[in-house]
């Protein structure tokens, strides 16, 4: 993944690759958002989990609006959105954020999907691992993965000193 902020306009907030990466790795959800058959722009937000590499994993039904989006347009962004505090006397928020331009991938093979759902249960339910194994063992047909190859990305951030 290629981590750049050269695009931002506001270069002193920029949120540097560390602090992005720890984003990735712990924020709680994303927005996917995607390009609909009748060109319109569709936005949802997902669970997801990042494999610690450069993709990152979602789950859904096996059919539905989203994989109709993704079959007719792969390019995809996804949002997360880490921290906030709105500052009401400044008119202002602190914020950290991180944009990712992704192509998503379904159809994967069996042994990667349930490597995924593996890596959504250590990460949202890691105290009750045994039992979310047997639920996506028994839900498994009903699935559908879909993998987010994140092709590059810039993160920003705000935050006020306190006074």
């Amino acid at each position: 993944m290629e981590y750049t902020n050269a695009q931002i306009r506001r270069q002193d907030r920029l949120l540097d690759k560390e602090k992005a990466m720890s984003l990735l790795r712990n924020g709680e959800y994303g927005v996917l958002s995607m390009q609909t058959e009748e060109g319109e722009a569709y936005g949802i937000p997902v669970n997801y989990v990042w494999n610690g590499d450069a993709s990152i994993y979602i789950h859904c039904a096996p059919e539905g609006r989203k994989l109709r989006c993704i079959a007719h347009c792969n390019r995809v962004s996804f949002c997360i959105v880490g921290k906030t505090h709105v500052i009401s006397n400044q008119f202002t928020t602190e914020y950290e954020s991180l944009v990712l331009n992704c192509k998503a991938h379904t159809g994967l093979d069996e042994a990667e999907r349930m490597s995924a759902l593996h890596l959504l249960i250590d990460k949202y339910s890691p105290d009750d691992k045994a039992v979310g194994m047997k639920y996506a063992e028994k839900s498994f047909h009903r699935t559908e993965v879909v993998r987010l190859d994140i092709e590059n990305g810039s993160g920003k951030s705000k935050s006020i000193p306190k006074a």
